[in-house]
């Protein structure tokens, strides 16, 4: 029915820049909140951010001025753009959208399937 599909993952050194991209596709009437989180070895999953569709984004003080969430309403895309990356943002990074499927649905949260980012030198 609807996918979320993330790129953009990979090895980046400590201070380096990355951006997650994750679109989702399938049969979409609306996409409401969408969203950012990850899960490092051992730890539970947490949120890193969320912006709704009007674009106010929310942060983890972990992250905050450091990445910026943002989206593509025309092509029902979030992104993730990772700046001064630290050996502690290394994780799973997975992507979520609220998504409603036809006018008379509720929305339904979907998930990315994951994305490895590894900081280190």
């Amino acid at each position: 029915q609807v996918q979320l599909v993330e790129s953009g993952g990979g090895l980046v050194q400590p201070g380096g820049p990355l951006r997650l991209s994750c679109a989702a596709s399938g049969i979409i009437f609306s996409i409401d909140a969408m969203g950012w989180y990850r899960q490092a070895p051992v730890k539970l999953r947490e949120l890193v951010a969320t912006i709704t569709r009007s674009g106010i984004a929310n942060y983890a003080d972990s992250v905050k001025d450091r990445f910026t969430i943002y989206r593509d309403n025309a092509k029902n895309t979030v992104y993730l753009q990772m700046n001064s990356l630290k050996p502690e943002d290394t994780a799973v990074y997975y992507c979520n959208a609220a998504v409603q499927g036809s006018p008379i649905e509720y929305f339904y949260v979907y998930w990315g399937q994951g994305n490895q980012v590894i900081v280190s030198s």
